[in-house]
């Protein structure tokens, strides 16, 4: 493995010296440390979930066994749970998020009655098409966004353009109630482009508190910010 910069490959030792199976694993302890989205008995989506590392802090903060909680991962390639820092409350569905519905979702969940916090990490391959690149995180995000708060509305407004761009992602799924609690935590991966700020200004509606956040494990070269929003409405 050769990463870009000293930092890069500090983290990816760090990352495998924990007995994570990715890097990304740092970038997810970095925003349960700064906002505490995940509490014991918690019931996880995590869309995207391949290799599996968030699979994993996000079971380390279930809380002991007799906590409950759960974490369920999705992804289009069939993810095998890690060994590592991973318990029975853990597991994975091979499935594309993009053609999902929310039922399918919801009947995951616990007794369905949906999830306590959902996790993106969704991006797109990299094509270094860099419109077509942003578009496809974008629409990824919508998505994401879709299932966890439902059929999403337009009124007039300074982000309804960005939203409009972006709606048919959420297509076609009739199910208009998403699968994220009330209170519920939601982390949505972007690559940085203008249309960020359009996101963000729709999703402080629908919760208490959003912001934006670059973890220190990202690689130097890499574009990616999350948006992390607490508190559904």
């Amino acid at each position: 493995m050769s990463a870009a910069g000293g930092t890069a490959d500090f983290f990816y030792r760090e990352s495998q010296r924990l007995g994570y199976v990715a890097r990304s694993a740092l970038k997810l302890i970095q925003m349960q440390k700064q906002h505490r989205l995940i509490t014991p008995g918690a019931a996880v989506l995590d869309l995207g979930c391949a290799p599996g590392a968030w699979l994993q802090v996000a079971c380390q903060n279930l809380g002991p066994l007799e906590k409950g909680g759960v974490v369920v991962g999705v992804d289009v390639k069939k993810v095998k749970v890690p060994s590592a820092h991973c318990d029975s409350r853990v597991r994975t569905v091979c499935a594309d998020v993009m053609t999902l519905m929310k039922q399918q979702a919801r009947a995951m969940s616990p007794q369905e009655r949906g999830f306590s916090v959902i996790l993106s990490d969704m991006c797109p391959r990299i094509s270094g098409i860099t419109t077509k690149d942003e578009a496809i995180s974008c629409e990824l995000g919508m998505r994401a966004l879709s299932l966890a708060i439902g059929k999403i509305k337009l009124k007039e407004s300074d982000y309804s353009d960005t939203i409009e761009k972006y709606l048919s992602s959420t297509d076609p799924d009739p199910d208009e109630d998403g699968v994220l609690r009330r209170g519920g935590n939601l982390v949505l991966k972007f690559l940085e482009n203008e249309d960020v700020s359009g996101f963000g200004k729709f999703c402080k509606v629908k919760f208490k508190k959003v912001s934006l956040l670059r973890p220190k494990a990202t690689r130097p070269s890499s574009r990616e910010i999350y948006m992390i929003c607490e508190g559904l409405r």
